[in-house]
């Protein structure tokens, strides 16, 4: 096969792969975000401590992460044919896609957000703020760089994931590597493939290891509540020489200003 016969089939091929991939992504964010909060904040020692809804939530995830992906895609064929009328296409694909990610990426999200500081949340609830305004202003903002590499490690899963489901007539990268480069010993081709495959997940990385990096260095990440870093240093600051009552009152009136 000739470039030029390649050509028009490796477009469409990347083109139809990034679309699976950023719906799918963009799915897996809208759904795996509030359910790894959530897991968090069910635990032990959360801010809605409730063990038995952490168990079922946690076992739910469980069971959806350890399936195998092409299980999954077969065992979601009557769901997928609901939603979108067909089992066959890159539409039918970002279901089965989307439901295998969410999961993962809740897994991640609960890594990301345990690793706030638990001293920034006390401050928030000691200044009178709800479980709404400790995530919306603390546990995200906190957690963003960590949440970004989440993100990457999922969009990079998800890659893998859409060239598996070419196998079965998902279209993209991995339905011409396995319908012209195996089926066809168009072996040219299939590696032209690996390497689109290659580059595209080396860029992506790249991308989210730069997006994380440039929120550590901006300070964490932390937009929403950059009065508590303010709050927590005085603190700890004048705790040895200063009454406690002054330096609420002092970190305070900082948290004021800086909002």
């Amino acid at each position: 096969m000739t470039w030029s016969e390649m050509r028009p089939l490796l477009e469409q091929a990347c083109w139809d792969t990034l679309y699976m991939v950023g719906w799918s992504t963009l799915i897996a964010v809208v759904g795996g975000l509030p359910l790894g909060v959530l897991l968090v904040l069910t635990d032990r020692g959360g801010l809605l401590r409730n063990v038995l809804a952490n168990k079922v939530i946690g076992q739910i995830v469980n069971v959806a992460r350890s399936m195998p992906f092409i299980i999954l895609m077969v065992a979601l064929m009557g769901f997928t044919r609901t939603i979108t009328g067909t089992t066959i296409g890159r539409e039918a694909a970002i279901v089965p896609l989307a439901v295998g990610a969410i999961p993962f990426f809740a897994r991640l999200v609960e890594t990301a957000v345990r690793e706030v500081d638990h001293g920034l949340v006390e401050a928030v609830q000691a200044m009178g703020g709800n479980t709404w305004t400790v995530v919306r202003r603390v546990l995200v903002p906190e957690s963003l760089p960590s949440l970004i590499s989440s993100a990457t490690t999922t969009v990079v899963a998800l890659i893998g994931y859409s060239a598996m489901a070419g196998t079965v007539g998902a279209g993209g990268l991995g339905d011409i590597a396995i319908r012209y480069g195996y089926q066809r010993f168009e072996t040219g081709l299939m590696w032209i493939t690996v390497a689109i495959l290659a580059v595209v997940i080396s860029v992506i990385q790249l991308a989210g290891d730069l997006a994380a990096r440039g929120l550590h260095r901006r300070g964490g990440g932390s937009g929403g509540a950059p009065g508590l870093r303010l709050l927590k240093a005085r603190s700890r600051a004048t705790a040895p020489t200063a009454p406690v009552e002054a330096t609420e009152e002092a970190a305070a009136a900082d948290v004021g200003k800086a909002a």
